[in-house]
């Protein structure tokens, strides 16, 4: 039960109620924990009878076999019919005998045949021997044989009498327990009568003395007042008088305070807003002048951009007609492998200023071999840095990119692993396909990494003695966040290794 918006007069009858509850289980635990004792005495009780009564039978069945051998030892064999007529006078006189049961084995019939006989086959009870046993939990029999006459001996007893004495002393118990159980019940709701009755009364005065407090604070709310302790008669309300009238006369002195700060404020806000009216105007300007900064800005490098393509081109190819007529010149290669990494940097600017208002379709796209095709084109570059690019590529494994975005993620990674590859050693690019994942990775032998995570923020450069703009790898970290390709960049003292692996949506 929850207390909150609760009045004092339901926690109480609350209470009275769970009191009551709890005295009623009380009694139910107890009744059923007699009726427990009950059983456990009925079994006890029970298994007592069906021992004496065994041990009784056990003697009397040893007795008559005892008195059978006596008169078989006086008379023999002619003694028999003779000791029929005798039991048969014995039964009909002597009750002690009227639970004994003989059958004739020789002459295959009943003597005096058994009360419980219906409840076993007449087989078992011929075959019987020397045992006790139990039938039906509701007959008890012991059981011998006189093996001269070739007689079976028992007595039986029937234990039905047991299981109705203890039936009825279960219903006297029943009764009993009934008659209190009633009698806690009527106790426990006078109980509760009067209980509410008290609640009723305490209610009342309780109501009475709060009904005087608020009546207070609705006055309160409006002007300064305060109670009159001679008006509260509980002694618990009394002691608070002093702390509400406290209370009071603090809250009318902050509300006159707040009234002034309040004046003040009214006039400090207007002489603000007028303020920040002009400030707002300024800001205004600025923003303008601004944005139209940056457009000229974002204007002048797409002319720039498209300004140098022109120019770029002609070079490239006015360096491949020179080398197919003149041959290789090493100076000649020093300049192809400047204007291929200037080509590089021109495609990165024209995908950071072209990626937001041009859609680059995907297609399927023979990996292994633009991996060869991108190698091959940076082999001149590799070469004039002296280092040199090694590729373990597995052929026909495809991929659903861009072509643009997926150059610029080889092109990137490339480049950045010969521009900071020591001199000598060998770029290993690899290729490969496990499962449903394609994995491409670029090993070099490097300065170590200190922070593989920053390496991807903006104009971030490990090393800035080497020439660039650190948007490279800002570049390759979009397209692989837009593709949802795995990124994974180990860096350590010997080798640095740039890990992409293309999951199974990316496959064609």
């Amino acid at each position: 039960m929850k207390i909150k918006g609760q009045s004092l007069t339901s926690i109480y009858i609350w209470g009275m109620v769970i009191m009551f509850c709890l005295v009623l289980l009380f009694v139910v635990l107890l009744i059923y924990e007699e009726f427990n004792d009950f059983d456990r005495e009925a079994v006890m009780l029970r298994k007592n009878f069906i021992s004496q009564k065994q041990e009784m039978i056990e003697v009397d069945t040893q007795d008559m076999v005892t008195f059978l051998a006596k008169q078989y030892d006086k008379n023999g064999q002619k003694g028999k019919k003779e000791l029929i007529y005798i039991l048969h006078d014995l039964f009909a006189n002597n009750s002690h005998y009227g639970n004994l049961f003989m059958y004739d084995t020789q002459e295959q019939r009943w003597i005096r045949p058994p009360k419980s006989l219906h409840l076993l086959p007449i087989e078992k009870w011929v075959l019987m021997r020397q045992e006790t046993l139990s039938v039906d939990d509701s007959v008890l029999l012991s059981v011998s044989f006189f093996e001269p006459w070739g007689w079976i001996v028992g007595f039986e007893v029937d234990l039905s009498s047991i299981d109705s004495q203890i039936e009825s002393q279960k219903k006297a118990l029943k009764k009993r327990l009934i008659k209190m159980m009633m009698e806690i019940l009527s106790l426990g709701v006078t109980f509760f009568g009067f209980a509410l009755i008290f609640a009723w009364v305490i209610h009342a005065i309780i109501t009475k003395q709060t009904s005087l407090f608020r009546v207070f604070f609705q006055k309160a709310s409006k002007r300064y007042t305060i109670i009159d302790a001679n008006d509260i008669k509980l002694v618990e309300f009394k002691s608070m008088v002093p702390y509400i009238n406290s209370m009071v006369e603090e809250i009318h002195t902050r509300k006159k305070r707040l009234e002034d700060l309040n004046l003040s404020l009214e006039a400090k806000i207007t002489e603000k807003t007028v303020d920040l009216r002009r400030q707002n105007l300024l800001l205004i300007k600025e923003k303008s002048f601004s944005e139209s900064l940056v457009k000229a800005q974002d204007s002048f490098i797409k002319h720039s951009i498209h300004e140098i393509n022109t120019p770029l081109a002609v070079i490239l190819a006015n360096l491949d007609i020179f080398k197919i007529k003149y041959g290789a010149n090493p100076y000649l290669e020093k300049i192809e492998a400047a204007s291929k990494m200037i080509a590089t940097i021109y495609d990165d600017l024209a995908y950071m200023v072209k990626k937001d208002r041009v859609e680059y379709p995907k297609e399927s796209i023979n990996l292994s071999n633009f991996c060869f095709e991108r190698i091959e084109f940076f082999t001149e570059i590799a070469k004039g840095n002296m280092v040199t690019l090694a590729s373990n590529i597995t052929p026909n494994i495809y991929c659903h990119l861009s072509l643009i975005e997926l150059q610029r993620l080889i092109d990137n990674n490339i480049s950045n692993a010969i521009k900071y590859a020591n001199r000598g050693t060998v770029v290993d690019i690899k290729l490969e396909q496990i499962g449903t994942r394609v994995i491409l990775s670029f090993t070099t032998k490097s300065k170590q990494i200190e922070n593989t995570k920053e390496i991807f923020r903006p104009f971030h450069r490990e090393d800035s003695n080497n020439f660039g703009f650190g948007l490279g790898l800002e570049i390759v970290d979009m397209i692989c966040k837009k593709e949802d390709i795995d990124v994974d960049v180990t860096s350590t003292q010997i080798q640095t290794v740039f890990t992409y692996i293309l999951q199974q949506k990316e496959l064609d």
